[in-house]
């Protein structure tokens, strides 16, 4: 519901290309260029944490946000770790000690993968 709506400084919102009012406009909406980075120029990082009461968890980092699709690798991880895990700060978490099978599962992605 907009501010002044049912008053008489009520201006209905209207389309920035066809001047159309946007309930009747045909126009539609332009998706935004989705930029991604190519997996054989990144290079992720792998670590093993210790957490509270003595979990382990393995963490991927060095993978930006902006030009990955964080969530679908999540689920691949856990996936082929057959564990759970998150999206931290553009960190990947996965719970356990998984190094080997997350380092193998990124290599057959095509990521480079450091320790």
């Amino acid at each position: 519901m907009r501010l002044f709506a049912g008053t008489k400084f009520d201006i209905p919102p209207r389309c920035e290309r066809c001047g159309e009012l946007l309930e009747a406009c045909g126009c539609a909406p332009e998706p935004a260029p989705v930029v991604r980075i190519p997996p054989a120029e990144q290079t992720a990082r792998l670590a093993v944490e210790k957490r509270k009461q003595g979990r382990w968890v393995t963490v991927v980092r060095g993978l930006p946000a902006a030009g990955n699709d964080l969530p679908d690798l999540l689920t691949r991880l856990k996936t082929s770790c057959g564990a759970g895990g998150a999206i931290k700060d553009e960190t990947i978490e996965i719970q356990g000690e998984h190094r080997a099978r997350i380092r193998a599962a990124l290599a057959a992605l095509g990521y480079r993968v450091k320790d």
